[in-house]
């Protein structure tokens, strides 16, 4: 059975930058063979549960500042509707026509380039406390029993204020709260998770939360966690990739 992931889908640049997060992501692709995707990405914020209908959605390129060959980038894998439409029933939430934002199409083209795997999106409810979105999770467990695999795609660290060059040291305070939640992850001390917030350097490394939680979506959909990838760019965004079986 296939296990749920959450994704640290780091910088836009990670679709073009060979970086040992994007080589790692091209290989996993290659172990990790769904018959469909369904993504919660920190990049579609909703205040209710929403899923996305659309046969063919768009890229879309929700950022600016970059090279124009990003935003040339483009990431046609095609929808799912009746797996849009039953999800929609079963989780009571709002059918909406939406593409891909690039929390879900830069991992997703470094893991299938050929855009052969049809993608569904869920959005991620502003409102939800972390015990709520870990049940989301737990509901979507049951699409890894038909080899649907679950997506949470955010960012282990995340403080855009301290993004500094590619290869820049990894400050103390980012490396203690990834220290923290990657002990708590292999304890299965979901508890504590749930209550990330109260970690050492929470708020310095997510000034919002939104990057963190969809890891309580993945963790919810699945158990026994293990980090399948570390690597830190920029100094402040930690890459980690967890596997929950």
């Amino acid at each position: 059975m296939l296990p749920s992931l959450f994704i640290s889908h780091g910088s836009p640049m990670l679709a073009l930058t060979r970086t040992p997060a994007h080589d790692f992501l091209r290989q996993l692709g290659r172990t990790l063979r769904p018959a469909a995707v369904v993504v919660v990405s920190a990049h579609w914020a909703s205040r209710r549960l929403m899923v996305s209908t659309s046969a063919h959605p768009e890229t879309i390129h929700d950022f600016g500042g970059f090279p124009r060959e990003l935003f040339e980038c483009l990431y046609p894998a095609p929808g799912e509707p009746e797996l849009a439409m039953r999800l929609a029933r079963e989780l009571n939430a709002v059918p909406v026509e939406r593409g891909l934002d690039h929390g879900a199409w830069v991992p997703l083209s470094l893991m299938y380039p050929e855009a052969n795997v049809p993608v569904v999106s869920l959005s991620l409810p502003t409102d939800w406390s972390s015990t709520e979105l870990a049940a989301l999770g737990e509901r979507l467990a049951a699409l890894r029993e038909e080899n649907i695999l679950v997506i949470g795609s955010g960012s282990l660290t995340h403080d855009l204020r301290s993004v500094s060059t590619l290869d820049a040291p990894v400050p103390d305070w980012v490396r203690a709260f990834a220290d923290w939640v990657h002990e708590r992850l292999i304890d299965d001390d979901r508890d504590a998770l749930l209550d990330w917030q109260q970690a050492p350097y929470a708020r310095a490394n997510h000034p919002s939360p939104e990057h963190f939680q969809p890891l309580l979506v993945a963790m919810g959909a699945g158990r026994h966690a293990e980090r399948q990838h570390h690597s830190v760019e920029h100094g402040v965004l930690t890459m980690d990739l967890y596997a929950f079986a």
